[in-house]
């Protein structure tokens, strides 16, 4: 399947068979997801996959009792890695000496800068980090599609309940909850506008 057909073909999956995901096509959609691009190189991602019946029966509950994070044979908590931004100067610095990029004035003076650099404010690290993320799960739901499996962005949970199911460290936060699985269903396309109407 090539990506335009990925991209027409993707729905969101709200019934799937009691089927397991095979290891190695988790991985394929864990590695479509780490080879997003991501600003600066940063890659503030993180992932916490579930497969365990107990785990997603609890993650249902802290999801408002949304019946398919249990039934999908994964769900893969999406996160937003705070610590990475950290690293921001050496991954740039990386780059420039492997010849990915040409270093610009801009760069060495971020560099000198360091923590003054107003890529490292709240503010813009929640909105890039978020940003980032949101592209890593969106390459993982077209992955997915490739393969034969059905996805399913969840924005509607108890994320500190999630936060303690899963034991994930304070350095992180939960964005979203993508559950992953065989479908059961096939919704048929949602209503889009024309192009004349997002086009300014």
């Amino acid at each position: 399947m090539d990506v335009f057909q990925a991209i027409k073909s993707r729905r969101s999956i709200r019934r799937y068979q009691d089927k397991p995901v095979p290891a190695d096509l988790v991985d394929k959609v864990l590695e479509a997801a780490r080879i997003a691009p991501s600003s600066s190189n940063v890659q503030s991602w993180k992932f916490k996959v579930v497969t365990d019946p107990g785990t997603k029966a609890l993650l249902r509950k802290a999801a408002n009792n949304q019946k398919f994070i249990e039934q999908a044979g994964v769900v893969i908590a999406c996160c937003l890695d705070f610590e990475a931004f950290g690293d921001r100067g050496r991954r740039t610095l990386d780059l420039v000496l492997k010849g990915a990029v040409r270093p610009s004035l801009e760069m060495v003076l971020r560099s000198v800068r360091g923590d003054k650099d107003k890529e490292l404010q709240p503010e813009r690290v929640v909105i890039n980090g978020t940003m980032n993320v949101t592209i890593a799960v969106d390459h993982m739901t077209l992955a997915a599609q490739g393969l034969g499996l059905g996805t399913c962005w969840v924005r509607a949970f108890d994320q500190q309940e999630v936060t303690r199911i899963l034991g994930l460290p304070e350095s992180v936060s939960v964005l979203c909850l993508l559950t992953l699985g065989y479908t059961a269903e096939s919704p048929p396309a949602r209503p889009r506008k024309d192009m004349e109407e997002i086009i300014i």
